[in-house]
């Protein structure tokens, strides 16, 4: 079966399984998807969301967070992992923010140049914040794409491309929140037997299936 092909179908089940993608961190606007994003690296989303109401009610935007000291906010988000590298990144992303403008807007470079966000994070918030079409994919992903014979990557960049590719650009925002939803319900990264997974069983190859009943 073509890649191309193999995507469709995917997406078939995808759009079945999820018909409603809700942005997993908690949030209110661009500039605290943000910071939630930049938060759930290394993290889980459920953590995120435990720490952030207080951070929030303290600092929901650029001008409060750049107002708070770095060991402020690193007991703020004490629970979060690298937190002591996060707090001093969200305190100099409030004060990049503030000398260009004070707002988050949907500009590729504005957005890769502040303190802390990679292209990844960047692509969450264009995609979900503002509705531009963008594909951003994480270790999961890249996992999962490369079980499903989407791509043979062997980074997440390339990953991206191939998967650009593949999906209509229509259906990007969603399809990499349902991806991420099918790898945490259905297709974890250990302990996980492909031959009976609903999309690995039939898309992932027959080699593959080999290979990872022997871990």
């Amino acid at each position: 079966m073509k890649r191309a092909d193999k995507a469709l179908k995917i997406g078939f089940q995808l759009d079945e399984l999820y018909p409603e993608t809700p942005i997993p961190l908690d949030h209110t606007d661009p500039y605290t998807l943000l910071v939630a994003v930049m938060l759930s690296a290394q993290t889980t989303d459920k953590k995120v969301n435990e720490v952030t109401p207080v951070l929030f009610a303290k600092a929901d935007n650029p001008t409060k967070m750049a107002s708070l000291e770095v060991d402020e906010i690193q007991t703020l988000i004490r629970e979060i992992g690298l937190a002591p590298t996060k707090a001093k990144n969200l305190k100099l992303m409030a004060e990049q923010i503030l000398q260009d403008g004070g707002e988050v807007i949907p500009d590729w470079e504005f957005l890769e140049s502040l303190a802390g966000v990679g292209h990844k994070t960047a692509s969450v918030v264009m995609s979900q914040a503002f509705g531009v079409p963008a594909f951003p994919v994480d270790t999961h992903i890249h996992r999962l794409a490369s079980r499903w014979g989407l791509s043979k990557a062997r980074n997440v960049e390339q990953t991206e491309r191939d998967l650009k590719a593949v999906f209509p650009i229509d259906t990007w925002n969603r399809r990499h929140l349902q991806i991420i939803f099918f790898g945490r319900e259905f297709c974890p990264s250990r302990n996980h037997i492909l031959a009976e997974c609903p999309i690995c069983g039939w898309a992932a190859s027959k080699k593959r299936i080999r290979e990872e009943a022997r871990r």
